[in-house]
């Protein structure tokens, strides 16, 4: 097992998840890449018309998003200066885009050999309309998955 991708929402159990990925790391000398996907920007807005896509929307709410993207970069730096401190090649990356497309893909592109992630218990209205992120992985990964209960 040479690449772990651990999915990280920088919620109050990241440092589970993360401790997790360093025994599996640290056992196998595998490479842990942390990764986040940002909140989309469709928030914003896009344009229509002849210029179809561009960002529009009040200077102050793209300058909101910007600093968000800023501190979740900080955020994530610091977690892998911690596993590199440990001995843990690390790598982050902060990504937009739907969430599970986005996981799947890179961890083609990265050779990952398993990914883990967090599984939040929910009820079964929310679990009925929104499912879970952890449960749609497991659907579309061809990829081995590791789920870390919280609570």
């Amino acid at each position: 097992m040479k690449n772990i991708l651990v999915t990280i929402d920088f919620d109050k159990n990241v440092e589970l998840l993360i401790d997790k990925a360093f025994e599996l790391a640290e056992m196998f000398k595998s490479k842990i890449w942390l990764m986040h996907i940002a909140e989309e920007t469709d928030t914003v807005g896009y344009g229509v018309g002849p210029q179809v896509g561009y960002v529009v929307g009040p200077l102050y709410i793209r300058d909101f998003k910007t600093k968000d993207f800023k501190k979740e970069h900080r955020l994530l730096q610091g977690y892998v200066d911690k596993l590199q401190i440990k001995g843990i090649h690390a790598e982050g990356l902060l990504m937009h885009g739907a969430t599970i497309e986005m996981i799947i893909r890179e961890s083609k592109k990265l050779n990952i050999d398993l990914i883990i992630a967090g599984y939040h218990k929910h009820g079964f209205i929310y679990n009925a309309i929104i499912g879970s992120v952890s449960a749609k992985i497991i659907k579309k990964s061809k990829i081995p998955v590791l789920i870390v209960p919280f609570e």
